[in-house]
């Protein structure tokens, strides 16, 4: 049995990429509140780059959502835990940082991307 990885429909790849892209955003808007002044700069740039290292860094090798390169390889379920950190992350610094209505529609779309990404999470699931 191959065990090809399922398709990802353009229009879920694009709502994914917005919300990596809040949740980013997230973590600076976090950054940027839990300080002030160059410190607040600098922990809203080190939020940006540690959720982005994260994400682009550890993969399963042949994902295509992704390109299908890992420059780190990692099973699919540690993917699955980074992609869930990040992904709900944001909004919880949105939440946590005095903007809960972003925070909870980020939570709303993340629910919509997952309910119509299953094909691709169990595969995930499923790679060693």
């Amino acid at each position: 049995m191959i065990n090809t990885p399922p398709t990802v429909p353009p229009w879920n790849l694009a709502l994914r990429l917005c919300l990596e892209l809040a949740a980013l955003a997230g973590f600076a808007w976090a950054g940027w509140h839990l300080a002030s002044g160059v410190l607040a700069v600098l922990l809203a740039v080190l939020g940006v780059l540690a959720g982005a290292t994260l994400w682009g860094v550890f993969a399963v090798p042949g994902d295509p959502s992704r390109n299908g390169k890992a420059p780190v390889p990692v099973p699919g379920v540690v993917r699955l835990l980074i992609e869930l950190l990040v992904l709900f992350g944001g909004p919880v610094a949105f939440v946590a940082c005095g903007a809960p209505a972003v925070g909870w529609a980020l939570v709303a779309l993340n629910l919509l991307h997952h309910a119509f990404a299953t094909p691709r999470l169990r595969w995930l699931v499923r790679q060693h």
